[in-house]
């Protein structure tokens, strides 16, 4: 059966009349808007039809116009003012076929209009009358309903605004509001500060490098103590260097010392099979520079990551990702030549005229150095990859000095597409082959799988000999989903552990270029609340640390989140675990994070578009009574409280708070 508009209706020269009244009015169909606003969770907003390109469809009954969308789905609406009313009818597609769930929401200048609850697969249409008299601004959203985005194929169905004679809604951008950019973290005092990790693994018999994390004025004092006799450290940088020791644990403390004061911290050295014992932290160059990098932007990358301070609080990796080296075409001509030598070996392209000298000078710093390639014949950039050099490679990146290797699925999918094993043999081949010749290697390298989580990688990313995995696509082509992402990946949150880690991508704040396009850096479109909560997600879910925008143009507002030592010790965090998500309504959630010391780490999140109070109720923390609350971004004591604890978070935010716990 088809179904027209809702209400019983007679348009004349312009005349609506609706329960017998006459009005001048205007009629838009949804449909009509610019739809290309609309952002959604997966593929694009589907006019007069479903997201599977089917008649519009709800529980059996058809509609001929609407809008078929996908959560979580969000269009904003310019009224002016000038709005009479909305009409639609809203559900769940019949042609998805699955088992997911959506929530309809409609806001009006800040306040709630319209909400249809959690509707699945054949509830009955929803009917939606909303009256727009004096609103500004309109949100329409569809929601996940709480179980994820998985097959959520939501119709905004005959939906039409009524509008005053001569007026038309019409979509308009996301609305940010200005937000001051407040620093939070407060600024480092003169006196040292010992940071990083508890623990630290490697493997017997290869080479230790590892620079101390301090913050204070230089000149510094360092010296430790339980060192294993293989190992030394630099009195004047920290910097301890030698031959990982024989197998076994190994408890020293470091001490650094100026004419401000003394600090010490206790560090394990774990020698054994695991490596990443904690979440990898460091630089990545691909969402700021793409195929525009050079050995200089990363040696300058090498020299910012020391002058900054970020190293003094634990980023120790200067990773190359694609496009270093030779391509068979591109624009730039010092990056096409021959791929391999006459021996099979990688020739990096002419803007990396020294890959052994750039990881030496990495090496100088106390930093190490990570590479990336693909086992396909060419990378994602179209350069070359490992495909059937596999051995070669990795012993020649070992031979270059490189302690991390990512490795991008990329063009392998056209190998694997004529492979005859099952499929998940086919997601794993390529990564065992890789990760058993990393074990073999005579450097210490950490292993990425970059293969955008197929085959539930989590789940086996470890025993191929990963220590992380991407749990999803390139989040640079969805920032502004990064809460939706950071929730995905808790639902993983079983499979982290000290050596094994869920990877959400790179910390893309500050100046990053758009991944479409591949555009040059320009100040990220996110709020600075947005930009708290990015990094308060990543640390509650145990991710790696790896910042991707521009390292020429740091500020002190991008450094106080990239450099808060409190907020870094929750992702590093010995227990290694990732944090749970507690739904507490459709945009509010906590994170919560056991620690090591007996804490909990409590992200007070919410992802609405309007500020909200969010509480955290002891009871959910598996605690009673009084509990001492300290906020980690500003570094300081919030009190004691009995039972619970409640923020006001505004719009797209997290208020980041330690609760009990007995701290350094």
């Amino acid at each position: 059966m088809k179904t027209g508009f809702a209400l019983a209706r007679l348009t004349v020269v312009g005349a609506t009349f609706l329960a017998g009244v006459a009005t001048l009015a205007e009629t838009v169909g949804l449909q009509e808007l610019d739809l290309s606003l609309m952002r959604q969770g997966w593929g694009q907003p589907q006019l007069n039809r479903s997201m599977r390109e089917k008649p519009l469809t709800i529980a059996g009954r058809t509609f001929e116009h609407g809008v078929g969308t996908h959560a979580h789905s969000s269009l904003w609406v310019d009224l002016a003012g000038k709005g009479r009313h909305l009409s639609a009818f809203v559900g769940f597609d019949d042609s998805s076929n699955g088992p997911g769930s959506v929530q309809f929401r409609i806001i009006g200048d800040g306040k709630k209009l319209f909400e249809s609850g959690v509707m699945k697969l054949r509830d009955a249409a929803v009917p939606v009358e909303v009256d727009l008299q004096g609103i500004k601004t309109l949100l329409l959203e569809v929601l996940d309903g709480g179980d994820g985005t998985s097959f959520d194929h939501a119709d905004w169905a005959e939906a039409r605004f009524d509008m005053a004679a001569g007026a038309r809604p019409s979509a308009i951008p996301r609305p940010v509001p200005k937000e001051e950019f407040t620093i939070l973290t407060p600024r480092p005092g003169p006196e040292p500060r010992v940071n990083g990790p508890l623990r630290y693994g490697c493997r017997p018999g290869h080479p230790f490098l590892y620079k101390i994390p301090t913050q204070g004025t230089r000149p510094m004092e360092f010296s430790a103590t339980g060192l294993p006799a293989s190992l030394t450290v630099d009195p004047t940088t920290g910097i301890v260097s030698g031959i990982a020791p024989a197998r076994g644990e190994y408890q020293v403390e470091f001490r650094a010392k100026n004419g401000h004061g003394t600090s010490t911290r206790r560090f394990s050295i774990v020698s054994g099979d695991t490596l990443a014992l904690t979440p990898p932290m460091g630089y990545n160059h691909w969402y700021a520079h793409y195929d525009r990098i050079t050995d200089a932007m990363m040696r300058h990358a090498a020299d910012v990551l020391v002058s900054s301070g970020m190293a003094d609080v634990g980023y120790q990796y200067v990773n190359i990702d694609d496009c270093w080296m030779n391509a068979p075409k591109h624009g730039d001509p010092k990056r096409v030549g021959p791929l391999r030598d006459g021996s099979g070996n990688l020739i990096p392209n002419q803007h990396f005229p020294d890959m052994k000298g750039l990881t030496d000078f990495i090496h100088a710093k106390g930093l190490k150095a990570g590479t990336y390639t693909s086992p396909g014949p060419l990378t994602c950039g179209g350069f070359t990859g490992a495909w059937q050099h596999e051995a070669q490679d990795a012993k020649q990146f070992a031979d270059w000095g490189f302690d991390f290797l990512k490795y991008d699925w990329c063009s392998y999918g056209d190998i694997a597409a004529k492979d005859k094993d099952p499929e998940l043999v086919k997601f794993k081949k390529p990564y065992t082959l890789m990760g058993d010749l990393l074990k073999q290697s005579s450097r210490d390298v950490v292993f990425n799988l970059c293969q955008y989580g197929m085959g539930n990688v989590w789940e086996w990313g470890e025993a191929v000999g990963g220590h992380s995995w991407r749990t999803a696509g390139d989040l640079g082509f969805e920032l502004d989903r990064f809460f939706e992402i950071a929730i995905r990946n808790a639902g993983y949150r079983a499979w982290s552990k000290p050596g094994a880690w869920n990877d959400p991508d790179y910390v893309q704040i500050g100046w990053i270029g758009s991944a479409n396009g591949m555009g040059r850096p320009k100040p990220c479109d996110m709020t600075p609340g947005e930009q708290y909560a990015f990094m308060s997600l990543w640390c509650l879910s145990a991710a790696p640390i790896f910042y991707s925008g521009d390292m020429a143009t740091l500020d002190e507002f991008t450094l106080g989140i990239l450099c808060n030592p409190e907020v870094i010790d929750i992702d590093q965090d010995p227990l290694g675990q990732g944090g749970r998500v507690v739904q507490l309504s459709d945009t509010t959630f906590l994170m919560v994070k056991d620690l090591q010391d007996g804490g909990k780490a409590v992200g007070l999140c919410n992802r609405g578009q309007f500020p909200a109070r969010v509480s955290v109720a002891w009871k959910e923390l598996g605690i009673s009574g009084q509990a001492s609350v300290r906020d980690l971004w500003r570094r300081s004591s919030v009190g004691t409280f009995e039972g619970s604890y409640a923020a006001d978070v505004g719009r797209h935010s997290v208020t980041l708070v330690k609760v009990g716990g007995s701290g350094r």
